[in-house]
């Protein structure tokens, strides 16, 4: 049997940091915070969603952020998300082109490197 699809990538961040996660990655990305199950909802972390995407930030007791692992979130704006991210201070890493695709590089406030996409 194939994986026929995508249903959530889980990102580590450290305890106790879902109000930082929540303003970085709803107020800056664009994403929703959506509610976790009430089985799961005592272990922490958030929720959130965009379009049909589902994100889970996890949180990891000794955290560490990886150095190259990465999720790919797409945009539809590029350009707008790029001057959005320099108004709030966010580095940014331009890479070598990738066919079909303008793209940036940025580590959320915990170290964790995501990377945006747009496809022309």
């Amino acid at each position: 049997m194939p994986v026929v699809g995508l249903y959530h990538i889980l990102i580590a961040i450290p305890e106790g940091a879902e109000d930082q996660a929540c303003r970085f990655y709803c107020d800056l990305l664009g994403f929703s915070e959506i509610e976790k199950p009430k089985e799961l909802a005592g272990r922490g972390g958030v929720w959130m969603s965009a379009g049909s995407f589902v994100l889970h930030l996890g949180r990891e007791k000794d955290f560490v952020p990886p150095k190259r692992a990465h999720p790919g979130f797409l945009v539809d704006d590029l350009p707008t998300m790029i001057e959005r991210l320099k108004s709030a201070d966010v580095e940014l890493t331009f890479d070598v082109p990738l066919p079909g695709y303008d793209r940036v590089h940025i580590r959320d406030p915990f170290g964790n490197r995501l990377e945006l996409l747009q496809k022309f």
